[in-house]
């Protein structure tokens, strides 16, 4: 799906898809985006549906372990300022 089908997925989530409604994301964007946030996710499919599930039950969102909507926009917004803080973060050269 790719790096468009996780930005659709999200703008999902702002138009009122909910977490059962639109297309799922892409495994191998969310791992790029739980690595944004720190996160080392195991290789299995099961690893990737705990950190959702885990991300979900801590941003205030149904625990369910799938990257719906939802999920995914919350995902995105967090790992931007994740990204943002390690800009901030660095000195100037």
């Amino acid at each position: 799906m790719g790096i468009l089908g996780v930005v659709g997925t999200a703008v999902g989530g702002l138009i009122g898809w909910s977490d059962d409604d639109g297309p799922g994301a892409d495994p191998a964007a969310l791992r790029a985006l739980f690595a944004d946030l720190g996160a080392r996710i195991g290789p299995a499919p099961a690893d990737l549906e705990a950190a959702v599930r885990a991300f979900q039950a801590l941003v205030g969102l149904r625990p369910d372990g799938v990257a719906g909507p939802r999920t995914v926009h919350a995902l995105v917004v967090y790992a931007r300022e994740a990204r943002d803080l390690r800009t901030f973060e660095r000195p100037a050269a």
